[in-house]
């Protein structure tokens, strides 16, 4: 076909034909697209387990006539199921605006007029109208191009435009492979020319669409945090259930009371019941999740935020992910010197370099939306503002486009005080020096110049100028007899903030790995700027003729691949995963999709990144800044270090609470800890657990320890040392000051009181200690945490309330105590706790600092 369409064909389809091919082949949009109703979301929330056993928790107490403990339980059911809601709902709005602004609309033909239509109301046989600036709405094959130019990185992964020519006949869809294909594709962008093409897939047949149906056959996998949190829950839960039957045995037998026997061992149920594991796992993760999206990370998957802690591999898309996805000037060549643009924050261009640039501006266009006639522009108006080589005032005459013999174009110009004409010239380097007419020896030399830009992976353009006779111009640019001025080399530039963010990556441990469609040279030259520690490269043509064994091995000590095709992409996550990495994949284009879903934490660019990578990923970054991913690393060893704390702090404070309800059943003792006690404590312990420990900020050397082992358990064999040993500690206190109350000849209500009055200060003490596993008790009072401080002094009025307000000390059955009495307890409590600031500051000064557990 030529450049001008078959009038018979330019009419497109009718209205009738288009509504009726809607009808029956469907809109043109995926089926993942549609987001959750607000009642799909509540469903999805209550259904959780984590509620489910909280629920029951409170439920069963609220049969047993426990309305204190069942209010305390169901009123953090619907706490955190609120705030869980609350964030769903806030991601489904953010992702909603994100689809429409990623929808593309289309100019179609039908019926012999245009008319701009919905993307999803594209049919198969539509004529849409290209221009530059507009996003294709569908698979199609081009019938009339001029100038056309397509940036398909969203589905190729190349920052390079793509030429595109019109079809030579009948043509059938083809994959994305390069330049002059007469195909465009859905989710690609026109960046230069004019064109139409006839539709031919839309919606799930579309390239686009081939990934997505990739996505439904990877499964998204339980996180290895909620695993080991369901295993100790049920581990917790038959112990206790163990304990329960025991006591209620013992406490038959020896005193024949069954009934009492059965309200024991449901006191005991209370004080051990893990119900707290629960309410900390989705609080923390939760407001996680919050915390998150203030820095502009929206989280798509709550769970993941945890996992990114734990991450050691994080894989990473150069084009929009480590750049900017934009051509910038970096180097040009002109009389045999280079002048690197990059090296300079002002760049005060060498007299010799000005006809370079002058050219290459009137090579383009005059207002061009191409990205690397955009770049001629922006260096103009910074280096040639002040001099004669700028000519807003002249008057474009005729250009002369790429075509497939000759990957050159040219502008001709008519000058405002000559009579001549003036041709500006570029493209392709060999095509600029065959126009030029040069001899061997020369284009030797400039061969040598465009490798040496090469090998710094840019994108290298030729510059030719010509002078010509107002005339009749000539049919082709052959005919103009130019002069080579020299070569200019684009880059997609690094973010800004890339490089720090990697060297913070590398100092946590996490090793960056980056996957990309560009050219290998270009992946080393990105990947040297970023700060790669390495940068040996595998290509994908390599890649695809390797076995699953020689990936595997591969992989460990590779750090870019290159060329890569999407499919590609999955194998190479799944490889990392077989060797038993925690793989964090970035992403933006359509071709990231599946790799997103089957990485452990996908993280899309929200701002430019498809609609399709979006569903796909965990993590959003909104404002498509890469040192957020930091901050989300930042925040999910915080969540996993606070949310060791926070265990390790339920588990030490139940002990003394089972051992003193269980102590007086084997002993024959009066029963000392009744369930309105139990329910007390569990006001202080289930915010504190929950809402001051998430407080808590990171400790400042989170980021420089390495990630945790993924197989780790949650909680290592130290961590449950000390948590057993703070608790016994608390537990022989306690005891000890109710065996001296009672043997000292006060009555039951005395010595019950003591011994609560031990407990409670004993539990804050817990609190403070428990605060940071690596600083000591005065680096701990420094630290701001509002929470916590209010925690204790509600906890500090309550035990004054209830010990010397009447009706309470009654509902309590406790007895006024003197000073004295009071001061024994607070000393007994804090003594059995603070001995754990004196561990910290033996392991700060030990080579081996193995005195205590870590947590992130």
């Amino acid at each position: 076909m030529t450049d001008a369409c078959d009038p018979a064909i330019i009419t497109g389809l009718s209205h009738a034909e288009a509504a009726e091919r809607l009808q029956r082949e469907g809109p043109n949009e995926l089926p993942s697209a549609r987001p959750r109703s607000v009642w799909t979301i509540a469903f999805e929330v209550v259904r959780e387990p984590m509620f489910l056993l909280l629920l029951l928790g409170g439920s069963t107490y609220l049969v047993l006539g426990d309305v204190h403990e069942a209010l305390v339980l169901l009123a953090f059911v619907l706490v955190v199921m609120g705030i869980t809601f609350m964030q769903e709902r806030k991601t489904e709005r953010a992702l909603g605006a994100l689809r429409e602004l990623s929808s593309p609309r289309a100019l179609v033909i039908r019926e012999g007029h245009t008319q701009r239509i919905a993307g999803r109301d594209v049919v198969r046989g539509d004529l849409i109208i290209l221009s530059e600036g507009d996003r294709v709405a569908a698979d199609g094959v081009v019938l009339s191009a001029t100038n056309l130019a397509m940036d398909e990185s969203l589905l190729t992964g190349e920052s390079a435009t793509v030429r595109k020519e019109a079809a030579d006949g009948a043509q059938s869809m083809a994959p994305p492979s390069g330049d002059a294909r007469p195909f465009v594709y859905s989710g690609t962008l026109t960046v230069q020319g004019q064109g139409i093409a006839v539709v031919m897939a839309t919606g799930s047949q579309t390239e686009i669409g081939h990934i997505g149906q990739a996505l439904r056959s990877v499964k998204a996998e339980r996180t290895p945090l909620q695993r080991q949190t369901g295993q100790l829950l049920l581990t917790l839960a038959l112990i206790g259930g163990a304990l329960c039957i025991l006591v209620v045995i013992v406490y038959g037998i020896t005193r024949g009371n069954w009934l009492n026997g059965i309200l024991v061992g449901i006191t005991l149920a209370m004080a051990i019941l893990p119900d707290e594991f629960a309410v900390i796992m989705v609080v923390f993760l939760a407001l996680g999740a919050w915390r998150l999206s203030q820095q502009h990370v929206l989280t798509r998957r709550v769970p993941a935020i945890e996992t990114l802690g734990a991450a050691t591999v994080l894989c990473v898309d150069k084009t929009g992910t480590l750049t900017q996805n934009r051509m910038e000037v970096e180097t040009l060549y002109a009389d045999g010197a280079f002048y690197h643009i990059a090296g300079h924050e002002q760049p005060a261009l060498p007299e010799n370099m000005h006809p370079l640039l002058e050219y290459a501006i009137l090579a383009s266009e005059r207002d061009p939306f191409d990205p690397m006639e955009r770049a001629f522009n922006a260096l103009g108006s910074q280096c040639l503002v002040q001099t004669e080589h700028l000519h807003h005032d002249w008057i474009p005459v005729r250009e002369y486009p790429l075509s497939a013999q000759l990957l050159a174009v040219s502008h001709v110009w008519q000058s405002s005080s000559d009579e001549h004409y003036v041709v500006a010239a570029k493209g392709a380097p060999e095509a600029i020096m065959d126009l030029c007419h040069l001899d061997a020896p020369e284009r030797t030399r400039i061969a040598q110049a465009v490798q040496t830009l090469a090998q710094h992976g840019l994108r290298i353009l030729g510059v030719a100028r010509a002078e010509e006779q107002p005339r009749s111009l000539p049919q082709g640019q052959h005919d103009f007899p130019f002069s080579f001025l020299g070569l200019v080399g684009l880059a997609d530039p690094l973010r800004p903030t890339v490089p720090h963010a990697v060297q913070e990556c590398r100092e946590a441990g996490i090793r960056i790995v980056m996957i990309t469609g560009d050219y290998p040279g270009t992946a080393e030259h990105i990947a040297q700027q970023a700060g790669f520690p390495g940068t040996r490269v595998i290509t994908g043509p390599e890649l695809e003729q390797m076995d699953e064994t020689t990936l595997r091995q591969r992989v460990r000590s590779t750090d870019i691949f290159a060329r890569v095709v999407p499919e590609q992409k999955l194998r190479l996550v799944q490889a990392l995963k077989a060797n038993g990495e925690i793989v964090a994949m970035t992403g933006d284009g359509v071709n990231d999709a599946p790799a997103l879903k089957a990485a452990h934490i996908g993280i899309a660019m929200g701002g430019r990144g498809t609609d399709v990578a979006r569903e796909a990923s965990a993590l959003v970054l909104l404002d498509d800044d890469f040192s957020s991913i930091v901050a989300a690393v930042r925040m999910g060893r915080r969540v996993y270090a606070n949310l060791n704390k926070a265990m390790a702090y339920i588990l030490a404070i139940h002990i003394p609470i089972a051992g003193m309800t269980l102590i007086p059943v084997l002993f024959t003792w009066p029963l000392v800890l009744l369930p309105v006690h139990i329910a007390m404590l569990h006001l202080i312990i289930d915010p504190a657990s929950s809402i001051a420990f998430e407080s808590e900020p990171a400790d400042a050397n989170v980021m420089s320890q390495p990630p945790r082992q993924p197989s780790a358990p949650l909680f290592t064999h130290q961590a449950i040392f000390f948590s057993l040993l703070q608790g016994g500690a608390v537990l022989l206190s306690v005891l000890g000051v109710f065996l001296y109350a009672r043997d000292s000849g006060l009555g039951e209500a005395e010595a019950r009181s003591m011994m609560f009055t031990t407990l409670l200060i004993a539990n804050l003490g817990l609190i403070v200690v428990n605060r940071s596993w690596s600083q000591t008790l005065t680096q701990i009072l420094h630290i701001q945490n509002v929470a916590s401080w209010a925690i204790m002094a509600g906890a500090l009025l309550l035990l004054g309330l209830i010990l010397y307000v009447p009706i309470l000390r009654d509902l309590f059955r406790f007895a006024p105590l003197p000073v004295s009495d009071v001061l024994l307890g607070v000393t007994a409590g804090l003594l059995a706790t603070l001995w754990f600031d004196i561990v910290k500051r033996l392991a700060a000064h030990s080579p081996r600092r193995a005195y205590v557990p870590r947590t992130a």
